[in-house]
């Protein structure tokens, strides 16, 4: 049974430093083709435009008395993240980065959010941990949840959300509970027992929503996983720190982030500690974890079609269509899915959409590109788009933020020729410095020192005709580059 030990009067849930943790990572590998290593699962937009970050941000936004976010990523997505809750962050609210190397599970995402906030607000802190590919329908009520958490979490518990079972579902893991105390977790179980589980009602979903006081979670893994405590710790003591004026920025050491073991919050902690309390709720919570998930998220026609996009369906039922750029027809077609891409087309029967990771798997034996990035790719100056390529030769689409430049560069194999189709590019070319207008172009020459910059208000659009015998993006060498990558 759980029991809580405070010393002295503790301290009103309201008035302790409230942040809440965004985890963003994990490849969603059952959601290609619009997952990706480089742009994963939070990065996809649903049918209001908001991506699942940008929901996840706004969510915890809308709670009172926020004092900062803070967002544990890959440092490979932090200019994207920033852009993603640049569209949406309207009050302004404080953000904070710890930028991981490579992902190395949720227990080590979740020590160093801790060790992070104790250094700048103190063990009172209370943290709130949201994964950031989550989908939450009903606000009202996850903040009547989070504000029991945070009053539990004052009180010296390590809190989680148990989501009420809507049905006997073998996906998620569950949590057995008495009231508030929980009696233990399980693991994703088969059909039967999801099916005794949800009849007795003392089962829930586990959310993976955690909330506790940074003085709790580092006693209590100090206490059940100090190899993960230690190992954060000596990495946050290596790493690089960046703070400005709204912004702090660390940047975990690779080194030392090899030897955290990869093991996951609940494993680590949460199954070990007799200071767990679970909030039960009705959220409408989903994990999104495939394509039906998606699916189910977007309104069905007559026929119980859902489309996203462009797409028309003659004698078909219980289909799902999500097209970005081109039309999509279904003819006589019954429980597919079918997700088209610029350069990849799914199509699945909705009762294998689990199956999905299979073919990134495929992929990834292959060494394929179409695993790992799009054919737009986004950069902390903007975004370039592969439009054709060939033997010798790429042609791409380049979109420069206002004000951003791309870093003094250099390629050994390739020249390239620069065309302004909107706005006016300002361009270091070997020794000489030139304004490019709409309409005009330039040509850089293999080996010379070149830079591209937009000085305008408006975003700079160009093409770009690469030539040579190797076009590949690590025939780079930079020599100045705003951004850290030099």
């Amino acid at each position: 049974m759980l029991k809580f030990h405070v010393i002295g009067k503790p301290k009103s849930a309201i008035a302790m430093t409230f942040v809440p943790v965004i985890l963003s990572g994990g490849a969603g590998t059952r959601l290609w083709p619009v997952s990706r290593e480089l742009h994963p699962k939070p990065f996809i937009r649903l049918s209001d435009a908001q991506s699942l970050l940008q929901k996840t941000f706004l969510r915890a936004t809308a709670l009172p008395d926020v004092a900062e976010v803070l967002t544990v990523t890959n440092r490979d997505l932090f200019f994207k993240t920033e852009d993603e809750y640049r569209e949406v962050n309207a009050q302004g609210v404080a953000t904070s980065y710890i930028l991981e190397p490579f992902g190395r599970n949720t227990a080590a995402a979740i020590a160093a959010a801790a060790l992070d906030v104790a250094e700048r607000h103190g063990d009172d802190a209370i943290l709130l941990i949201l994964a950031a590919d989550h989908v939450i329908r009903d606000q009202e009520a996850f903040g009547v949840a989070i504000a029991s958490a945070r009053a539990l979490a004052a009180k010296g518990a390590l809190v989680t959300l148990g989501i009420h079972p809507d049905g006997p579902e073998t996906g998620y893991g569950y949590i057995e509970a008495d009231g508030s105390a929980v009696r233990r977790f399980v693991e994703k179980p088969s059909h039967e027992k999801a099916v005794e589980y949800c009849a007795s009602g003392h089962y829930y979903w586990n959310a993976g929503i955690f909330c506790f006081t940074v003085g709790t979670a580092l006693k209590e893994l100090e206490a059940h996983a100090p190899d993960v405590l230690h190992a954060v710790r000596e990495c946050m003591n290596r790493s690089k720190q960046l703070r400005g004026e709204h912004l702090i920025q660390r940047t975990l050491d690779a080194v030392a982030f090899e030897q955290v073991p990869n093991i996951s919050i609940d494993y680590a902690l949460m199954e070990k500690s007799s200071s767990v309390a679970v909030v039960p709720c009705e959220i409408g919570w989903s994990d999104v974890g495939s394509w039906s998930a998606i699916s189910d998220l977007s309104s069905a026609d007559d026929c119980g079609n859902r489309v996203e996009g462009e797409a028309l369906l003659h004698d078909s039922s219980n289909c799902y269509v999500r097209s970005e750029d081109r039309l999509v027809s279904l003819v006589g077609a019954t429980d597919l899915i079918v997700v088209d891409t610029a350069d990849a087309l799914l199509i699945v029967d909705k009762t294998r959409a689990q199956d999905v990771k299979e073919i990134v798997r495929q992929l990834n034996s292959q060494g394929h590109a179409a695993s790992r990035i799009h054919r737009k790719v986004h950069r902390p100056w903007g975004t370039y788009t592969v439009l054709e390529g060939g033997s010798r030769f790429k042609i791409k689409r380049i979109e420069v933020k206002p004000g951003a430049s791309l870093s003094l560069q250099m390629h050994y194999h390739r020249s390239e020729h620069w065309i302004v189709v909107s706005g006016m590019a300002k361009v270091i070319n070997g020794e000489r410095e030139l304004l490019v207008n709409t309409n005009e172009s330039t040509y850089i020459p293999a080996g010379n020192r070149h830079r591209l910059e937009n000085p305008g208000k408006l975003p700079l659009v160009m093409i770009e005709v690469q030539c040579g015998d190797y076009l590949e993006e690590d025939d780079i060498v930079r020599f100045e580059d705003s951004y850290g990558r030099a």
